[in-house]
């Protein structure tokens, strides 16, 4: 991980706490890291959480004090990974749909991309998410399947972003 540069996104699921360790641990092995979070992640997560473990400001806006920051994100990075990634932003990518900075991001990118997604366990099992799922792997995605275990809901079953350092391995794996 030493000298590698990778886009870390946040999406509007509650385990995005688990994306706070994720971090600090691509930090401490000596890997450059960015943070982009959407809007709803924000208000599970603060950015200044990120910003503290990576030493970096977090990327919210689509539009700032650059024309392009999704263009300039995309071609700063080796490896962009989405974790959590909410049924919301399979289904962007899945389609081509760019409507906030990290799906413009996802458009832009030409390198690895690594979707950990976390959600409802019946949301997990709709067809729309499996059929979205499938289109991402034959884009070329990297799928980090969620684990079972108890949800946020008070329910158990699959849907459960995967913890950390598996996310961390796929990561490792997926580095040219």
């Amino acid at each position: 991980m030493k000298d590698r540069e990778l886009l870390i996104g946040v999406t509007g699921g509650i385990a995005a706490y688990k994306t706070a360790a994720l971090v600090s641990r691509l930090v401490q092995a000596g890997a450059g890291v960015t943070v982009v979070m959407t809007r709803s992640a924000t208000r599970l997560v603060g950015p200044k959480t990120f910003e503290a473990l990576t030493g970096r400001p977090v990327a919210t806006r689509t539009f700032g004090p650059s024309p392009h920051p999704h263009i300039e994100l995309a071609q700063a990075a080796e490896l962009l990974c989405v974790a959590p990634a909410t049924a919301n932003i399979l289904a962007k990518a899945a389609v081509g749909l760019a409507d906030d900075l990290l799906s413009t991001i996802l458009l832009s990118f030409d390198g690895p991309v690594l979707f950990a997604p976390a959600m409802n366990a019946r949301m997990w099992q709709k067809p729309a998410v499996r059929r979205n799922i499938a289109q991402l792997k034959a884009d070329g995605a990297i799928v980090v399947n969620p684990g079972e275990g108890y949800l946020s809901c008070g329910e158990t079953g699959a849907g459960r972003m995967a913890e950390p350092d598996v996310i961390f391995q796929a990561i490792a794996g997926a580095l040219p």
